[in-house]
């Protein structure tokens, strides 16, 4: 990815070149691409330590306990992925980023017109780091998972 500088930006991806792109429209393309490539990455799996036992049962029958005890938790309510997220840290970041704003404003002049931009772009950042947050797995959910498969003798030594 390029950037194109002069009067106006452009941006090039790969062979194409997207011209006459205004800094706000480019600061939103590249912050959509972000997102997307945040909520791109597939889901976390536990991975297990070789030990005498997993030697034992074989791979094979380690994937389906793994498989066991993801569902296991799922079919007890334990949310898989950090849904809420997004929607949290955009009001947190709204919040932060209008109150912050709106102090300077005070200070500098024209409290509103700066609180109300300062809002937006603390909610634009809070929605972003929301959606990467929003694919990690959740810590209930491991946690459940990695006693699920110690109760059947594995050892979980993280995630990936």
């Amino acid at each position: 990815m390029d950037l194109v500088r002069g009067q106006r930006m452009g941006l090039r991806i790969g062979s194409v070149m997207l011209r006459h792109v205004g800094k706000r429209k480019l600061v939103l393309i590249v912050g959509l691409l972000l997102t997307l490539a945040a909520c791109s990455s597939g889901p976390q799996r536990p991975v297990l330590y070789p030990d005498a036992h997993y030697d034992a049962v074989g791979q094979g029958q380690a994937n389906g306990d793994i498989e066991q005890c993801m569902e296991k938790a799922r079919a007890a309510g334990v949310a898989e992925n950090r849904d809420g997220e997004i929607g949290k840290r955009t009001g947190r970041g709204a919040a932060v980023g209008g109150v912050s704003a709106g102090a300077w404003g005070l200070v500098r002049g024209n409290a509103g017109e700066r609180a109300l931009a300062g809002a937006a772009a603390g909610a634009a950042a809070g929605a972003t780091t929301g959606a990467f947050a929003a694919t990690e797995t959740s810590p209930l959910f491991r946690r459940f998972v990695e006693r699920c498969l110690r109760d059947e003798g594995y050892d979980v030594i993280g995630w990936q």
